[in-house]
């Protein structure tokens, strides 16, 4: 027998389960066909808060930052160039072309890795061996090289083609070291006729190109025939492509038809043997009566020397020009650095044979699909580095004082918070509901908000204003380094020093606000608050590099304070030998003054 109260409450339970209704709470619901006309209204409301919060980030900033970062984001081929690789690659034997690539671009580091390079430096036994290897080597070079030379340089060109604006029509290249034709194509996408904004970079062709002629120059026929056949089943219309072996007196350009001319020449110079050969090619350069010079380099130690000297050599043959007096009557004379540099001056990290430090910059290439199988990566992207320098003929034009664009979102609600604060407050007063206040009329606006308006950066006569202003911007060398109350750059400044800008939160929320957003690379507007301070590129010796230290090797990186106050044994042992001898020269004086007093 179960106890009476125990019955009672099993009872209970049996009536709530009795009267508990089931309910089925995983019932399936069939899908709703939704109109194709409310998924095209939603992507578009999509598509529309998204932009509107990239023009609210970019609005930010000030129309001179926006200016000074103008870069092209990561590089994508189009899709007239990788269909024309591709099939370059399906006529071609997969594995030989595995290991053609890894025996020119893949190079062994200190760590044993394995590290994939855009340099080509092929050395062959024999002639005979050269040329059998010429097709095979070009078609690893399309795919493995060209891809990264093309990224730089569509860069280069266009950061040129935004600092001088749509004044710089170019209908002529003149190419040396023309390889497999990455300058090629780069310079058919960057100069195109009836540019849409809203066009995919994907959708880019040869056919809409504004180039009018193209010459390109090469020795290495193994390369310059997979060039000629990347061209082959694609649409030119009337633009003219001409392949040399060298660069003849009758290419010459006069000089009042060379505004429209540019010569170029991308990673080429690393791959002459001697230093004469890279000075008869920048000499070649000068005198093809080209407006404008572009050189590109790998970032290395040896690309950036090579890219220093040729400037160098270019800025020289330009000061000639302007000393000599036969040349009094030409329309142009001279010559002076576009980019990277705001000055025309030494290259201040110049150090032939003690160099560690470069001015290079990098450049992201969104890696096609055979790039990706023949280095066997499933990396979506790779990071190119180059050297570059740009030179154009003329007088370096002269640094305006005026400064404009230099407020932003962000600076404009700061200035009207001010505005708001320094606001007069009136007593309130007492009124009869039936008395009539007039009201006042609105103050027109003062002269410093119209000024510190903010400036559309699309404006022509604001861009115009800030290519002139360009010139003097300094450049950073280095990323910069963002710490919690200021923002440190290192930059290369237009008083021909490699200088280190301190920008604090106490210079102003705009200014802070476009140092914390620059990048590596950008051109930067504002001032310092306070004074810059100098920097200097290393120097070690082969002796006394190891103990020895070095003046300004923190360039580009902040100070390690731990291996400043890192204990050692041999500074603890120094500590001790010190320690020793004045306690015993205590001792010796204590003793002597003992025995004074007895």
């Amino acid at each position: 027998m179960l106890d009476p109260s125990l019955q009672a409450l099993l009872k209970d339970v049996d009536i709530s389960l009795a009267r508990h209704k089931n309910s089925n709470p995983h019932t399936h619901r069939e899908l709703d066909i939704i109109p194709s006309e409310s998924i095209e209204e939603g992507l578009i409301a999509t598509r529309g808060r998204e932009d509107s919060d990239s023009e609210d980030s970019l609005a930010r900033k000030s129309p001179a930052a926006i200016f000074g970062s103008q870069g092209i984001g990561t590089i994508v081929l189009p899709l007239e160039l990788q269909n024309s690789i591709n099939v370059l690659i399906s006529d071609s034997d997969k594995t030989s072309l595995r290991n053609d690539a890894k025996r020119l671009f893949q190079g062994e580091v200190d760590k044993g890795d394995a590290e994939w390079t855009s340099s080509y430096e092929a050395k062959y036994r024999s002639r005979h061996q050269a040329l059998r290897h010429s097709e095979r080597d070009g078609t690893a070079f399309a795919s493995i090289a060209l891809p990264a030379h093309y990224s730089a340089i569509r860069a280069v060109l266009a950061h040129v083609k935004h600092r001088l604006g749509p004044d710089w029509g170019i209908t002529n290249v003149i190419d040396w070291g023309v390889a497999t034709g990455s300058g090629l194509w780069a310079s058919i996408h960057t100069f195109q006729k009836n540019v849409d904004v809203s066009q995919d970079v994907e959708d880019l062709k040869l056919s809409d190109t504004s180039l009018e002629t193209y010459l390109g120059i090469d020795k290495r026929d193994g390369l310059v025939n997979i060039g000629k056949r990347l061209l082959r089943n694609v649409k030119g219309g009337n633009f003219t492509v001409t392949w040399q072996r060298a660069f003849h007196d009758d290419d010459r350009v006069p000089r009042l038809l060379g505004q429209s001319t540019l010569a170029l020449s991308a990673f080429n110079l690393s791959s002459l043997p001697t230093n004469l050969a890279r000075k008869s090619l920048v000499k070649e350069m000068w005198e093809s009566g080209a407006n404008t010079i572009i050189l590109i380099d790998h970032n290395t130690a040896s690309g950036f020397e090579n890219i220093a000297e040729a400037r160098e050599l270019l800025l020289k043959m330009g000061r000639k020009e302007i000393e000599d007096p036969s040349t009094e009557d030409w329309p142009i004379r001279g010559s002076h650095v576009i980019a990277p540099c705001p000055h025309d001056s030494e290259c201040p990290l110049l150090h032939p044979g003690s160099m560690r430090l470069v001015c290079g910059f990098s450049q992201r290439l969104q890696r096609p699909s055979f790039i990706r199988l023949t280095k066997h990566s499933t990396v979506g992207h790779e990071d190119t580095g180059y050297s570059y320098v740009v030179i154009q003929r003329g007088e370096r034009p002269a640094r305006p004082l005026t400064k404009v664009g230099r407020i932003g979102a962000v600076g404009k609600r700061e200035l009207d918070k001010a505005a708001e604060s320094q606001t007069i407050m009136k007593e309130l007063s007492l009124h009869d509901e039936d008395e009539i206040v007039a009201e006042e009329p609105p103050e027109p606006p003062s002269s410093a908000s119209s000024s510190n308006s903010v400036l559309s950066p699309l404006d022509s006569e604001i861009q115009v204003q800030l290519q002139r202003e360009a010139y003097s911007w300094p450049r950073l060398v280095f990323p910069p380094l963002k710490k919690s109350g200021h923002i440190i750059l290192d930059a290369c400044t237009p008083e021909g020093k490699i200088m280190r800008l301190t920008i604090p939160k106490s210079q102003g929320k705009q200014p802070y606000y476009d140092a914390r957003k620059s990048s590596w690379g950008d051109i930067f507007p504002h001032s310092p608050k306070n004074p810059p301070q100098e920097r200097y590129q290393p120097r070690r010796g082969k002796r006394d590099s190891a103990t020895s230290p070095v003046k300004g090797a923190d360039i580009g990186k902040r100070r390690n304070t731990k291996e400043q106050n890192r204990i050692s044994y041999e500074n603890l042992s120094d500590d001790i030998k010190e320690t020793r001898k004045k306690s015993k020269r205590d001792r010796i004086s204590h003793e002597g003054l003992r025995t004074s007093f007895d």
